[in-house]
């Protein structure tokens, strides 16, 4: 918390913080005065909102999925295949990634020739990006994210399903009925959570998957940083763009947990 006092200062190494001198502020003003400000905020939001929308869900639904499974081996054999991806570095993804989707020799656009279509090079169209980057998010954390859920699952009372069976209820009304509020609570903290953190999009595979022909579509707040901050040795603009991102997410905290706790009565605090 001391050193975030550089995003108001004309930081120098040689001078340290107690020296460099006080600009207020003036990184603020450059940032949101700059051509590229409202690019990369709104890259950042759409990339984080799609990722919300797509892959908040998804856990929920694998877990309702493997809940139901009645065979021990079989279910076994999903959970890991589903936690596998999870493991697998930001690094080897993308490769698989590029390997996959290359224009000349990737398995997706052989068929997509096959079929008599125009290959695409996915990874230099922009608008490509966004929805790469969340389907293989989706696809690498989706089975780790269901753990919790199941977890969720398992601690729901067995009579519960039991009277309803007793009750005529069939598979679907007892998802709907007993499952999913059994799930409620867990989602809701968990929702809270991630528009705590809308503002902030994983650096590494972001970074990885961006080139110049997708720059317009794949610059966001992380990478803008890192390239101005450590590239560029900025550091009391990066500084301060990255304390802006902080303070936004820290609001939506502050909001996002008042109205569930004042709407479901389910919150942080």
């Amino acid at each position: 918390m001391y050193g975030l006092q550089i995003a108001f200062k004309d930081f120098i190494a040689t001078k340290g913080i107690t020296g460099s001198s006080w600009v207020g502020f003036k990184h603020f003003k450059q940032f949101f005065q700059s051509y590229y400000a409202s690019r990369i905020i709104l890259n950042t939001l759409g990339v984080s909102a799609m990722q919300l929308i797509i892959g908040f869900p998804m856990p929920i639904l694998l877990a309702i999925m493997i809940n139901e499974l009645r065979g021990s081996k079989f279910k076994r054999t999903v959970q890991t295949v589903t936690y596998a991806p999870h493991f697998l570095s930001a690094v080897v993804l993308v490769g698989i990634m590029i390997i996959f989707l290359s224009p000349r020799s990737g398995l997706v656009n052989q068929i997509i020739a096959f079929f008599g279509g125009e290959r695409i090079a996915f990874f230099g169209e922009p608008g490509w990006f966004k929805t790469l980057y969340v389907l293989s998010d989706v696809w690498q954390n989706m089975g780790w994210a269901s753990i919790i859920y199941l977890a969720a699952l398992a601690g729901i009372d067995p009579q519960q399903y039991e009277a309803a069976v007793i009750d005529g209820a069939g598979k679907l009304q007892k998802i709907i009925h007993i499952t999913i509020p059994g799930l409620l609570p867990t989602a809701i903290i968990l929702l809270i959570l991630n528009l705590g953190t809308l503002m902030s999009v994983g650096f590494e595979k972001v970074y990885l998957m961006q080139n110049d022909l997708n720059l317009d579509s794949s610059e966001i707040i992380s990478t803008y940083v890192y390239k101005k901050g450590l590239l560029g040795a900025q550091y009391s603009f990066s500084a301060a763009v990255g304390l802006f991102n902080s303070v936004i997410n820290f609001i939506l905290l502050i909001v996002v947990n008042g109205l569930s706790r004042r709407v479901s009565k389910t919150s942080l605090w």
